[in-house]
């Protein structure tokens, strides 16, 4: 079975932290590159950040280095993503996603594996 699920959005003033953690199935995990994107309304789902295998590479977006921290725990199947210095365009549903690589990537359809998504709400 091919799951992911999100945990951890809520409501934040700016400035403030929040961490994403998402849980997955070992089948969706193993050897897979996970990243998280996210969505605001109106707007195309833009990748946020992604992390090797063994979490040696990571990549982000550009609109986020510096502030958000993406991490893995193999043992767990669990892939995290630490959100400081939030920011009201930080708004939005994030999703985690799989890629059966070794190369992460920013394109959306690159992604075979996604979750059902959780909200991220930064008040100003």
């Amino acid at each position: 079975q091919v799951q992911l699920v999100e945990s951890g959005g809520g409501l934040v003033q700016a400035g403030g932290s929040l961490r994403l953690s998402c849980a997955a199935s070992v089948r969706t995990f193993s050897n897979n590159i996970m990243a998280w994107f996210r969505q605001a309304p109106g707007k195309e789902r833009e990748f946020v950040a992604g992390i090797s295998w063994y979490g040696r590479t990571t990549l982000y977006g550009d609109s986020v280095k510096g502030r958000f921290t993406i991490s893995r725990d193999n043992a767990k199947n669990m892939v995290y993503l630490q959100m400081n210095s939030l920011k009201p365009e930080d708004t939005g549903v994030y999703y985690c996603a799989a890629r059966s690589s070794l190369r992460i990537v920013a394109g959306v359809s690159e992604y075979e594996y996604w979750g059902q998504g959780i909200q991220v709400t930064v008040s100003s």
